[in-house]
Parts: structure tokens; C-alpha cells; sequence
């Protein structure tokens, strides 16, 4: 299972898929819901919360997508109950914590892809957002 925002796919996202892959054989993605993202990141999204989640639907590295859950955000964690959670190099999870909640399940840390130029902050500079 991975998580992210995904506010128009590029190669760096399509990389975080692929790594993910390879510590299980069926990748869950969740993504963020709008209000998530002006929480977390302090603006919101360029792309429709249902615009990215068709987009990462749409991805054939990815075998189920769903959109995340409102308030708890862990509610998805003990739903699906997956083997390995692999976060982005970006993320600002806090790994101990998620041990402590879930620890049978293994925690990743994935690799950048190209960070200075595959980061959806950069590619999308200069965003109108959807409901600017």
C-alpha cells in the first residue's frame, strides 16, 4: 500500500509505483482527499480529488485505487490490512508511530526518482487550482 497526493502523474510517481511493486505482488494506492491536501501542504490541488484517483486508476502498475477516508486517516491501514506500507522519500509519515499503531506490518521507505525535476510541487509551479 502507498499513499500520495498524485496531482498529475509523472515519471517520478510512475517510479514510486514501481518500487512499491516489488515489496508485494497487489499495490493499493490511496489518494489524498482534496481537504487532506490543503491541510497537509497548505494549498490545494491542481486536479479534482476524483480526477486524480481516475488517473491513478487508470495506471497499470496499480492494481486498486481508492480515495482516502476523511479525519482517520489510518481507517484505510486497518481496512485493508496490508503487508507492507511504502511511503514516498518526501513524506512526512512518522514511521515509529506507525510501527507502534500497526506492528506487523513492514514499513518502506522508497527512493527519489529524479527529485529536482519529478516533484509534482515543481511541475505544477505555476497551478490554477480547481476551485481557486
Amino acid at each position: 500500500m502507498c499513499f500520495g497526493t498524485f496531482d498529475g502523474l509523472h515519471l517520478g510517481h510512475l517510479s514510486y509505483f514501481k518500487q512499491a511493486k516489488k515489496h508485494g505482488d497487489y499495490l493499493i494506492v490511496i489518494v489524498a482527499l482534496d481537504a487532506s491536501v490543503l491541510k497537509i501542504k497548505g494549498h490545494k490541488p491542481k486536479f479534482f480529488q476524483t480526477q486524480r484517483l481516475q488517473a491513478v486508476q487508470n495506471c497499470p502498475l496499480v492494481n486498486e485505487a481508492r480515495l482516502g477516508q476523511p479525519g482517520d486517516h489510518l481507517a484505510v491501514i486497518r481496512k485493508f490490512k496490508p503487508d507492507v506500507i511504502c511511503l514516498g522519500y518526501d513524506q512526512q509519515a512518522d514511521v515509529s508511530k506507525l510501527h507502534a499503531k500497526f506492528p506487523n506490518i513492514k514499513i518502506v521507505r522508497l527512493k527519489p526518482y529524479k527529485p529536482k525535476i519529478y516533484k509534482s510541487s515543481l511541475l505544477n509551479r505555476d497551478r490554477t487550482t480547481h476551485n481557486a
